[in-house]
């Protein structure tokens, strides 16, 4: 399995939309690589217009085409392994690709492509401890 990039400058770069980190239950289901079938349920780590990114006990290769179905929408998705990442346990960081794009999947309305943790909307009120009275 590759590993994650280095400089994850670079990795921002060439995202092509927003991630948001967000747990999300979802159903995977394909040809391992073996080419025997699975079907596993999973959380999301993050999602994005493009996709998500998964932990998965079944082993898959990169370009692999799996079907990805939101539980809490029952839609379905086919999708392409995009990445392999690193393994946690007994499973295995992998990056899910859409194509076409499709952000409607999720039901969130993702931030713009230019938005970033730095514009000010991104900031938050700091929260003031207030004095307990007894």
């Amino acid at each position: 399995m590759s590993q994650l990039p280095s400089n994850l400058s670079n990795a921002g770069a060439r995202r092509r939309s927003q991630r948001v980190l967000m747990q999300v239950s979802v159903r995977i289901y394909g040809a391992d690589a073996q080419g025997k079938p699975f079907d596993e349920e999973a959380d999301t780590l993050a999602i994005n217009a493009h996709g998500a990114l998964v932990l998965l006990q079944s082993r898959v290769t990169s370009g692999s085409l799996l079907t990805l179905r939101n539980n809490t929408t029952k839609e379905e998705q086919e999708c392409n392994v995009a990445f392999l990442g690193p393994v946690r346990g007994n499973k295995a960081e992998i990056g899910l690709e859409f194509s076409p794009r499709r952000p409607q999947f999720w039901r969130i309305a993702f931030p713009p492509e230019d938005w970033s943790p730095k514009n000010p909307e991104a900031r938050t009120a700091t929260h003031q401890p207030q004095p307990v009275h007894q």
